[in-house]
């Protein structure tokens, strides 16, 4: 589903809205494995797995 989307949907500018990419998101079938591979990847821009950078690295922190 992403790959029919704008990528910018998935970049925003700082401060830019993110309700686009993550609306994509919900629906998408390899949500978890997305933000799997950003988390290890370490992935600082941009939405992936329904999540943004700062959310991401909430969760990274939580984990640890």
């Amino acid at each position: 589903m992403c790959a029919q989307t704008d990528p910018e949907a998935f970049f925003p500018e700082k401060g830019g809205s993110t309700r686009e990419a993550k609306k994509v998101c919900l629906t998408c079938e390899v949500r978890d494995e997305c933000l799997e591979s950003a988390l290890m990847n370490d992935e600082r821009f941009g939405i992936w797995g329904g999540l943004s950078e700062r959310e991401r690295r909430k969760l990274k922190k939580r984990a640890v």
